[in-house]
C-alpha cells in the first residue's frame, strides 16, 4: 500500500505539470485492483466483443489514417472512398486472446467507426453500419483457433446505420435500432421484404443539431417486448406489430442522457424467474446537462450528471428513484459483475462525448450493489492512472475481472502536446472479490465443462467444490450473456439468477445445486452465456454455456 501511495502522488504530479489545464479526479477509496495488461495493441479499442473462445474483438476506424499495427503478410487494404488513406497497410482491428494475453491483427475493408453489433447464438459476432462506405456493411466474424478474419457482406442493411443499437431477439434475430437520421429500426437477418420500421419516438427525442437520440439504450423486456430509452425519455416497444405499448414517465430533472449527453444503462439482474410476474429494472446513470455540448464546443465545460434513475419496467405504474453517485460522470460504462452488482467505470466529470469535448477524467470507478438499502448502493473504487474518456470500452471477461481499453477524443491518433494523448493500452480491473483473502469462500465449478449445451426450462445439477465452510443462504448461480460494449453502452447485456433448489454435499468439499435454466426466450435469448457459481457474493470463474 505504501510503494502505491508513492506512486500515485507522483504520477499527479508529472501529470500536472505537464498539462495544466485541466484536472484528474480521484478520490480516497477501497476495493479492486488494476493492472496493465498490453501497453500498446496497435489500435485504440473503441468497440469491444468478448467470445466464446475467450478472445476479444476489438476495432477502431479506418478513416483516420494508418494505426500503430500492420496487417499480416504484407496485406494492404485498397478503399477508393476511404477519406484518409485509399491504400492501407495497417490494421484497424485485432483479436486479443485473453488466456495468453496476446493479440494479433485483423482486417476491416470499411469504415466501422461509431457502429454496432451483437453475438448470433451460434457464437458468431455480427457488425452493423459504420461511416461513409461501411454505413449500410454487415461484418461477421466466426470464432475459430487459428487465422479467421472478418467478412463482409454490401448492403446488409436496409437503411444507413451510424451510431444504432443492437439486441438480439428471442426468435435469434437481431434488431438495429435507430442512428443518425434514422428514426426507425429494422432486424438481420433481413424479413422477407427487408423492410425498415417507423419509430416516430427516436425523432421525437431529437434535439436538432445535437441529437441526443444516438445510441438509444436498449433492453429486452421479461414480457418480450422492447425497453428503449432516448435522450430522458422511455418507451416499450412491441417490434413484431410496431406499436408501443406502454410509454414511461419522463426521467426527473429533464437532462439527457444518451450520445452526446453520454450516460450509461443496464438492465438490472433479472431473479425470481419461476413468480407468476416477473420483475424488471433498469438502472441509467450519469449524463450531461442540456446546453452542455454547445458549451463544451465554445470551450465551456459543464460538469456532467451525478444522478442515476432506477425504474421497475413492469410496474402497471412505474415511476422513476433518483439517486446520487459518489461522482458526477459522462462517457461511463456500466458493466454487470457475476455477483449482480454493477461497476461504472470509464469517463469525465465535465463536458460531453465528442472529439476534445471531455474534461477532468474520473479515475475511479463505482460500485453499486442493487440490492442495498437505497442510499447505500454506492462505494468507490481504487483508481486508475489511466485517463479513459471518449471511445473507452470496458468487458466483462470470464475470470470475473473487467477489461478496460479505448480512450481518444481526438480526430487522428495524438500522442503528443495534448491534454489526453490516444490510448493504445488494455488494462484488468479486478473487483475485490478476486483478492487473495477470499479464495477459501471462491467456487471452483467441477461440471458441467465449458461450452456445455442447454434447453431452455432444463433442469442441471451444478457441481463445485468451495476449500472453507459454505454459506448455503448465500450461495446462488448467475448466468451472464456477453456484451458489445462501445460508446458507454453494453448492448445485450444481461444477468440472470437461475432459480435453484436445496445445496447437496456431495463430498468433502464438494457440493451440488440443481437449477433450472429459464423457460423462454424472452427471458434468455438462445446463445453462449458465462455461468457462475457466487458464494457470499464471490463468484466463481465462469464456463461457457450454450442455449440452443
Amino acid at each position: 500500500m505504501r510503494q502505491t501511495c508513492l506512486i500515485l502522488p507522483l504520477f499527479f504530479f508529472l501529470l500536472f505539470i505537464t498539462q495544466p489545464c485541466h484536472r484528474i479526479l480521484t478520490h480516497a477509496a477501497g476495493g479492486g485492483s488494476w493492472k496493465l495488461l498490453q501497453k500498446r495493441i496497435g489500435i485504440s479499442a473503441m468497440h469491444m466483443q468478448l467470445l466464446n473462445n475467450d478472445r476479444v474483438i476489438m476495432f477502431d476506424r479506418t478513416d483516420f489514417g494508418r494505426s500503430n499495427i500492420s496487417l499480416p503478410d504484407g496485406k494492404c487494404r485498397n478503399d477508393p472512398h476511404d477519406t484518409a488513406l485509399k491504400i492501407d497497410c495497417t490494421a484497424h482491428s485485432i483479436e486479443y486472446d485473453v488466456l495468453k494475453n496476446s493479440f494479433r491483427p485483423l482486417m476491416v475493408q470499411t469504415d466501422v467507426w461509431c457502429s454496432s453489433g451483437a453475438l448470433m447464438p451460434d457464437g458468431r459476432l455480427v457488425q452493423t453500419g459504420g461511416f461513409n462506405d461501411g454505413e449500410k456493411r454487415i461484418r461477421i466474424f466466426k470464432p475459430c483457433t487459428t487465422g479467421c478474419d472478418w467478412q463482409e457482406f454490401e448492403n446488409g442493411l436496409a437503411a444507413r446505420r451510424w451510431y444504432a443499437t443492437n439486441h438480439i431477439l428471442p426468435d435469434g434475430r437481431q434488431i438495429v435500432v435507430g442512428g443518425r437520421k434514422q428514426f426507425n429500426y429494422e432486424f438481420y437477418p433481413k424479413d422477407a421484404a427487408a423492410n425498415t420500421y417507423s419509430l416516430p419516438f427516436l425523432l421525437q427525442t431529437n434535439d436538432r443539431g445535437i441529437e441526443n437520440n444516438l445510441y438509444p439504450f436498449v433492453h429486452l423486456n421479461v414480457d418480450g417486448n422492447l425497453f428503449i430509452f432516448a435522450k430522458n425519455r422511455a418507451i416499450l416497444l412491441n417490434y413484431a406489430s410496431n406499436k408501443v405499448v406502454k410509454t414511461y414517465p419522463e426521467m426527473p430533472g429533464g437532462d439527457p442522457r444518451c450520445y452526446p449527453s453520454t450516460g450509461s444503462s443496464v438492465l438490472l439482474p433479472l431473479k425470481n424467474l419461476k413468480a407468476a410476474k416477473i420483475e424488471a429494472q433498469v438502472l441509467v446513470c450519469g449524463g450531461a446537462p442540456t446546453g452542455s455540448y454547445i458549451r463544451a464546443v465554445r470551450g465551456k465545460f459543464i460538469k456532467a450528471l451525478n444522478t442515476c434513475g432506477r425504474i421497475t419496467i413492469t410496474d402497471l405504474n412505474p415511476h422513476w428513484v433518483m439517486e446520487t453517485m459518489p461522482t458526477a460522470r459522462v462517457m461511463g460504462d456500466m458493466t454487470l459483475l457475476p455477483n449482480g452488482n454493477v461497476l461504472i467505470i470509464n469517463g469525465a466529470a465535465s463536458g460531453t462525448a465528442g472529439w476534445e469535448r471531455g474534461r477532468n477524467p474520473v479515475l475511479n470507478p463505482v460500485l453499486y450493489r442493487p440490492n442495498n438499502k437505497f442510499g447505500s448502493r454506492f462505494q468507490l473504487q481504487n483508481p486508475t492512472t489511466i485517463p479513459r474518456l471518449y471511445h473507452s470500452t470496458a468487458i466483462l471477461l470470464r475470470d470475473g475481472r473487467v477489461l478496460v481499453g479505448g480512450s481518444n477524443p481526438h480526430i487522428i491518433y495524438n500522442f503528443t502536446n495534448v491534454l489526453f494523448p490516444t490510448e493504445l493500452s488494455l488494462e484488468a480491473f479486478s473487483p475485490s472479490y478476486l483478492e487473495a483473502g477470499f479464495s477459501n469462500l471462491r467456487p471452483k465449478i467441477l461440471f458441467p465443462g465449458s461450452q456445455f449445451r442447454l434447453q431452455h426450462g432444463q433442469r442441471l445439477a451444478v457441481r463445485f467444490t468451495v476449500s472453507g465452510k459454505v454459506t448455503i443462504d448465500k450461495l446462488s448461480v448467475t448466468m451472464v450473456s456477453p456484451s458489445f460494449t462501445t460508446h458507454s453502452f453494453s448492448m445485450n447485456q444481461r444477468l440472470l439468477r437461475l432459480e435453484s433448489d436445496k445445496v447437496n454435499v456431495v463430498a468433502k468439499l464438494k457440493y451440488s445445486v440443481q437449477v433450472t435454466i429459464p423457460t423462454t426466450g424472452n427471458l434468455a435469448p438462445a446463445g453462449y452465456y458465462l455461468l457462475f457459481v457466487v458464494h457470499q457474493d464471490i463468484p466463481s470463474e465462469g464456463i461457457w454455456v450454450l442455449l440452443k
